[in-house]
């Protein structure tokens, strides 16, 4: 169904054609403001033609000769007091046709519009089934600039083939999170809810468990000083993986090692500890000296960073639940690889229950995820192997991902390929820029000329979620309890003298 008419198809240059027309306004700009990036739609015999405006601009003919204004000009009167130039002042728009929209669905516009056609603005059921949206069960993530449409995102197509959140810093990346955040634990049982992890590697979301609002009783914070892994759970693959050096014959001894302490210990019902590791190690004498003593000297390493006890903190399979938002704080750690450490274990560990089917679907939401999942070597990124089989295979057992950075050229390609959702704020890098251009699906060079200019609390959604990349002006956050402070407001609360 279309709205209010604002303009009609002219002909301009080599338009209009099947992948782009001009028309010129006829509402007066009192009346209507048209803008750049706006949707407009064109009845067709077979349906709605739906169009992005691409540009704007104004023209009027007394003003088209250099020479004729100045001469006017310079001979002490103006052109408007001359001619009637309010009379011949145009606006001109070049719009971008998206597709048909018929009642069997959207086909690929193949024919040019007619000059003299009818431009209108789409009413807001038709634009919002066009794109994709899901106005009853969907995320409210904000508004479709210049339309009073709300932007609600299919909980299934957003999050079930990942996602990623890339920006600069201080383009609102955090603010966008906890919107997403608020959604998620808002949901219903009949709507139906996933779990939600967040590695928090900052600390900025320790207030929202202090939090008076309604998602006070549905967070829990869990701080990095008594996050501890169960040695007894892993294996000597993931041992491996703590350590990319250890050689094929090192693991497999390390296996070997293993399967007896698990008979001796874990079929008794008991644990065991890395300490213990140790002690087998070294009283084994069918293991070479070199691969004993490298053995020795990596679990004394694993050891120091008292990581390793003999329960899981948290439990995930008691904490993990439908509606509930587990926040693990990293900000307290200052090393890197410890934290990679913490990622690697958990994210394993999460990924073995929903294998299983013990804990629900899952989102795992992990900030700053260049430090985790870098592009870099395996030995720079411990985390990296598990993040990349999640972003892979994750979906097949509802387990998400929403990769959150501000350096996406940084980022591992395999994983950030596989978020087929973008939600893409500021960015300014031009080797970033590249490097999305690459990796996101369905964005076109307008779309990427436009993510510069972006304001804080802007975003344009790329991807799986909607049928066309769409930009939102992000809505208001319902918490308020995130951790942030400028320099000054830092400053001022330090020097209390």
């Amino acid at each position: 169904m279309k709205g209010k008419s604002i303009g009609t198809v002219i002909v301009a240059e080599e338009t209009p054609n099947p992948s782009e027309f001009s028309f010129v306004l006829t509402k007066s700009e009192d009346d209507f403001r048209l803008q750049k990036g706006m949707y407009v739609t064109i009845q067709s015999e077979e349906g709605e033609i739906i169009a992005s405006v691409l540009n704007v601009f104004k023209t009027n003919r007394y003003f088209s000769s250099p020479s004729a204004v100045k001469a006017y000009e310079t001979s002490g009167k103006t052109l408007a007091s001359i001619f009637p130039v309010d009379s011949w002042e145009y606006i001109i728009a070049q719009a971008k046709p998206l597709g048909i929209f018929t009642e069997i669905g959207i086909k690929r516009l193949l024919y040019p519009v007619s000059p003299g056609d009818t431009v209108y603005v789409p009413d807001a059921g038709t634009l919002s089934k066009f794109l994709g949206l899901d106005p009853e069960n969907g995320l409210l993530l904000g508004k479709i600039a210049h339309h009073d449409l709300e932007v609600k995102v299919n909980l299934t197509r957003f999050l079930q083939k990942h996602a990623a959140l890339l920006a600069i810093s201080g383009a609102g990346k955090s603010y966008t999170v906890s919107i997403i955040l608020e959604e998620l634990l808002s949901r219903s049982q009949e709507q139906g809810r996933v779990a939600v992890i967040l590695f928090d590697v900052h600390g900025e979301y320790k207030g929202l468990s202090d939090d008076s609002s309604e998602f006070k009783d549905k967070i829990e914070f869990f701080p990095g000083a008594f996050i501890q892994f169960a040695t007894h759970k892993l294996t000597a693959g993931q041992f491996a993986s703590f350590q990319p050096q250890m050689s094929a014959v090192q693991v497999r001894e390390l296996y070997r090692i293993l399967g007896k302490l698990y008979v001796t210990n874990t079929k008794q019902g008991k644990s065991y500890l890395i300490k213990d590791i140790i002690e087998k190690i070294e009283n084994d004498e069918n293991i070479n000296q070199r691969s004993k003593e490298a053995l020795i000297g990596w679990f004394y390493t694993l050891e120091s960073t008292h990581l390793f006890g003999q329960l899981e903190k948290p439990s995930l399979e008691e904490d993990i639940k439908a509606g509930k938002l587990l926040i693990v704080d990293l900000s307290d750690f200052t090393s890197l690889r410890k934290k990679q450490l913490i990622m690697s274990y958990f994210l394993t560990q999460l990924f073995d229950l929903r294998k299983k089917n013990k804990i629900p679907p899952t989102t795992i939401i992990v900030e700053e995820a260049h430090q985790f999942a870098p592009e870099a070597s395996i030995s720079m990124g411990l985390s990296r192997p598990i993040i990349e089989t999640i972003a892979r295979e994750g979906r097949k057992f509802f387990l998400s991902l929403v990769l959150i950075s501000q350096r996406p050229v940084k980022l591992s390609t395999t994983a950030l390929s596989q978020c087929n959702t973008h939600v893409i704020m500021r960015i300014v890098n031009p080797y970033d820029l590249d490097f999305i251009g690459r990796s996101s699906e369905g964005i076109d060079r307008e779309t990427m000329d436009s993510i510069t200019t972006l304001g804080i609390g802007e975003a344009i959604i790329v991807g799986n979620a909607v049928n066309h990349p769409i930009f939102v002006s992000v809505r208001k956050r319902k918490t308020s309890a995130l951790q942030t402070m400028d320099l000054e407001e830092s400053a001022k609360a330090y020097d209390t003298d």
